[in-house]
């Protein structure tokens, strides 16, 4: 069986990150930080208060990919932090592995937003929540996706996580 990859989304202030980057030690693999990977020109528009549009997100979304794709004909393992709000988004980085497993991380509006004020220094401004949450197609069943409260702390989100994967 080739290493998991898998993709940890959901809108900004869900706990992407810090649920990506516990998954990923736990699995010891690589972990892809995606907003990272964000052009200087779409860091900018969100920092702005701009949403990123379809066309924006589309360069981002295939550079993602390919990093998925490599990491596949590597057979080794990664997690990637990644919004992934479309299912359009979730087929874009399925073409990197078909296999994609994706955690989705749901959460009340008024956690994210305050989760989201609560975050020093980082470049999407709580005013962009609405618009994403606006935006989320929830993962359907033939998505191979599976779905967490951020709520949860993120130590038990990764242990349902691997316990999914041994069985």
């Amino acid at each position: 069986m080739s290493a998991p990859i898998i993709v940890v989304m959901g809108v900004s202030g869900c706990g992407k990150s810090t649920v990506g980057q516990q998954l990923a030690a736990s699995l010891t693999v690589e972990f892809l930080e995606g907003d990272q990977l964000h052009s200087t020109e779409n860091v900018a528009r969100m920092a702005a208060g701009i949403a990123l549009t379809d066309e924006d997100r589309q360069g981002w979304l295939e550079t993602l990919a390919d990093r998925i794709g490599n990491a596949r004909a590597n057979r080794s393992g990664l997690v990637v932090s990644c919004s992934a709000l479309k299912r359009r988004y979730r087929d874009t980085l399925r073409h990197g592995a078909s296999d994609l497993l994706f955690v989705y991380l749901q959460g009340s509006p008024e956690l994210l937003a305050a989760r989201m004020s609560s975050r020093p220094g980082h470049y999407m401004p709580a005013s962009l929540l609405e618009s994403q949450l606006a935006t989320l197609e929830i993962p359907c069943a033939d998505e191979n996706a599976q779905t967490f409260d951020t709520a949860l702390p993120a130590s038990a989100v990764v242990r349902a996580v691997v316990a999914s994967l041994s069985t």
